[in-house]
């Protein structure tokens, strides 16, 4: 706690100086003119529309660009994403190519490149199912929204936590663009750019690239190798044409692709002690020390295509949306994180790899959408999935575990319809339904042990049903109730040490919520807020490591969360905007049957109890994995505006989280508490000849925190942690 108050004042110190600083020095004619000016619009497509965010009946947070590309622009990820929207958290034991999502302490930790997690990502418009699938790199945004709650009806099934949406800039009439690059330490060169192109009157074009690359700076100490392990260089592209013929027809064409080499995640041999969860003597940030020769590598590639096509006729809307998306690659660690003289007691060694040979995913929806012009307005579709991968498991050199690959194969299809109707000027009621079939298979065309194929489906409804009352042109008040469906699920992995597959049936949830909307102090500020409270049948869950090493799926007879979220925007003057958001999460597993296998080391301390003593300890009543019980996150923006016509700025960010549990069970070591990073830019921003143009100076994790952010609990302690502090220089221009 000493060590996290110290931590705290130094964050509050220096965001405090920064904004203190630039405050000082404001212009007396700022003050003055404060009064005219309103908080942004936000506008958001939670409901296929693109509507305000204040007339949303749901807890919807859209994330300002600006601060995304602050918190990734010193070479970070989607799982910066963790801990910057209310109710929001990101992990990840794969490094930087299978992110898993949690919304309102629903997710799953499963590390298997198989795994079905209850938060959907939606990359323009098309779901990306795969784990692989939703690290596809993010730039050139328009918008990133997250939806929290069940969004069965319009997205289909496995979004029983929620969605988080990302739309890239499509192509205009215009010819612009941007280009920008980024400098930092350990080697981080990042650059990314686009051009926007018109071809002809009714065809356009919009080509973004994209660029991350950090060196290896972090030695194996073992093998006497310095700088073997921690760098990556990845390299992404996009290209849309927009083609509009005439009023009544678009079609856009979306073409994409990604190329990723780099170190997979370091696992950290005993870094907690016996009775503790701090960081001990044997975490070194710059130094491993694994008997691999091979250095954790991970290589990936995907890419993809996808086409939307729209039909407007006089009153209503038909739109078809074609998506496919392949990828391959594999990730290979040393997953005992040391060697058998250590750091401490490592019974025996582990190093797996695991990649897909093959993914391919086609999506189909078609959807007929009214116009809002009238009181009622509706839309109803049919949507269609198919997935078909191989995950092949191996030991290093051909060892243990022998070859072993699974082919998993998944087939959806649904129908689905919302309306909504205004009752009168204030009060608005909307209702949805969709009915999903889903159907999972799974083969194993090399084991050492035959095994039969396995195949689980199932039908499930979906719905939800939303009121949203005006009660004056600032202040909304809203409720929502939803019942969500995650389909029934296959888990291949333990196949690969001389297992069985296992089966978990689907899952559903039952979600209510009611808050507000509000634009209060004449528009100067945004406060929207939510309560809510959810049961989940069936919880899917992951029994991951622990005692004989398993990854099991089983089902919790029923999970309970329930909450508080905000929002809040504040306009302080014209030239200083603070943002902030806050969530508590208390989440709860009820299942007195339910057993989980402890940690398998021995070295770790169980709180929970085993009442028959089987060696398996009982969950009932604990908080769900990887659910924080709360989250803060916290922006500032303050500028001065310059003779010139550009502005000076400081950029501030900060996140808090609170009591992380790691796995299943409870224990003095596997969770975290306290963890917190902020961040800060400043620079001039300006325009030249009619471009504008951007130099600033950066650093993320400020303060250089070291982090616990997930544990390996088979045969050691073994942890890892997040990113270290990272500085630079960063430039942008526009192209016109």
């Amino acid at each position: 706690m000493t060590q996290f108050r110290s931590s705290f004042s130094i964050l509050a110190a220096t965001s405090v100086s920064a904004i203190a600083l630039t405050a000082a020095l404001a212009p007396a004619q700022a003050q003055e003119t404060a009064q005219e000016a309103r908080v942004d619009t936000i506008f958001v497509t939670t409901n296929r529309r693109e509507e305000n965010i204040q007339d949303v009946a749901a807890s919807v947070t859209s994330l300002p660009t600006e601060s995304f590309n602050a918190i990734t622009e010193g070479g970070a990820d989607i799982l910066s994403l963790a801990a910057r929207v209310p109710s929001l958290y990101a992990e990840s034991s794969n490094g930087r190519v299978a992110p898993r999502f949690y919304i309102r302490g629903l997710g799953n930790t499963d590390f298997d490149l198989a795994a079905s997690q209850p938060v959907s990502i939606v990359i323009d418009d098309i779901v990306q199912e795969n784990v692989i699938l939703k690290s596809f790199p993010l730039f050139d945004l328009e918008r990133v929204e997250v939806s929290r709650g069940p969004q069965g009806t319009l997205f289909g099934r496995n979004t029983t936590a929620g969605i988080v949406k990302f739309d890239s800039v499509r192509p205009g009439d215009e010819q612009d663009g941007y280009a920008s690059i980024t400098f930092g330490s350990l080697g981080t060169v990042n650059a990314q750019g686009a051009i926007n192109a018109p071809l002809a009157d009714t065809l356009n074009a919009r080509i973004s690239l994209f660029t991350q690359n950090r060196e290896d700076w972090i030695d194996n100490a073992f093998l006497g190798t310095n700088d073997a392990l921690g760098g990556f260089n990845e390299i992404a592209g996009r290209a849309q044409f927009l083609w509009e013929p005439n009023e009544s027809f678009d079609a856009l064409l979306n073409l994409h692709g990604r190329t990723f080499e780099g170190t997979s995640a370091l696992f950290r041999a005993n870094i907690l002690t016996t009775g503790s969860n701090s960081l001990n003597s044997n975490f070194d940030r710059d130094t491993v020390f694994f008997d691999s020769t091979f250095n954790n590598p991970q290589e990936y590639d995907s890419w993809g295509s996808s086409l939307t096509a729209n039909v407007y006729r006089d009153g209503f809307t038909f739109t078809s949306i074609t998506g496919f998306e392949q990828a391959d690659g594999f990730s290979l660690g040393d997953i005992d994180g040391g060697n058998l003289t250590g750091p401490g007691f490592i019974p025996f060694p582990s190093e797996t790899q695991d990649g897909i040979d093959t993914l391919e995913q086609f999506t189909q929806e078609f959807r007929l959408a009214s116009d809002t012009a009238n009181a009622t307005s509706w839309q109803v579709g049919a949507y269609f999935f198919t997935s078909d991968f191989e995950i092949t498991t191996l030991g290093p050199n051909g060892g243990f575990p022998p070859p072993t690959t699974v082919r998993h194969r998944n087939d959806l299809w649904s129908i689905f319809g919302q309306a909504s109707h205004q009752v009168n000027a204030q009060f608005q009621l909307s209702g949805g339904l969709r009915y999903t079939s889903d159907e999972k298979d799974l083969q194993v065309p090399q084991s050492v042990i035959p095994q039969a194929d396995v195949n689980v489906s199932d039908e499930q409804v979906s719905w939800d049903v939303s009121a949203l009352y005006d009660v004056n042109d600032d202040v909304s008040l809203f409720a929502r109730v939803a019942r969500g469906f995650r389909g029934p699920t296959i888990q291949a992995r333990d196949v690969a040490f001389f297992g069985s597959p296992s089966v978990a049936d689907s899952e559903t949830v039952l979600s209510w919520e009611a808050g507000f909307k509000s634009e209060p102090l004449g528009g100067r500020a945004r406060v929207n807020g939510t309560a809510f409270y959810y049961t989940v049948e069936d919880l899917q869950l992951s029994a991951v490591g622990g005692a004989g090493n398993l990854v099991q799926l089983v089902n919790a007879e029923e999970g309970v969360g329930y909450g508080v979220e905000l929002d809040a925007e504040f306009l302080v003057t014209d030239n200083f905007l603070v943002t902030a958001g806050f969530s508590w999460n208390e989440t709860e597993l009820q299942d007195p049957n339910l057993e989980v296998a402890p940690c398998g080391s021995g070295q770790c301390t169980p709180l929970d109890p085993d009442a028959d003593n089987d060696g398996f300890v009982e969950v009932d009543g604990n908080p769900f994995p990887q659910a924080p019980d709360y989250i803060l996150s916290l922006t500032a923006r303050y500028a001065i505006p310059a003779a010139s016509g550009g502005e000076w700025f400081v950029f501030t960010d900060w996140f808090w989280q609170g009591r992380t549990n790691l796995f299943l069970y409870e224990s003095e070591e596997f969770f975290s508490d306290g963890n917190f990073e902020g961040g800060l830019r400043a620079g001039y921003a300006g325009n030249r000849n009619g471009r504008d143009w951007e130099a600033a100076l950066f650093v993320r994790n400020i303060t250089d925190e070291e982090n616990l952010a997930g544990g390996i609990d088979f045969n050691n302690n073994t942890g890892f942690v997040n990113d270290p502090r990272v500085w630079g220089v960063s430039l942008r221009t526009d192209l016109n």
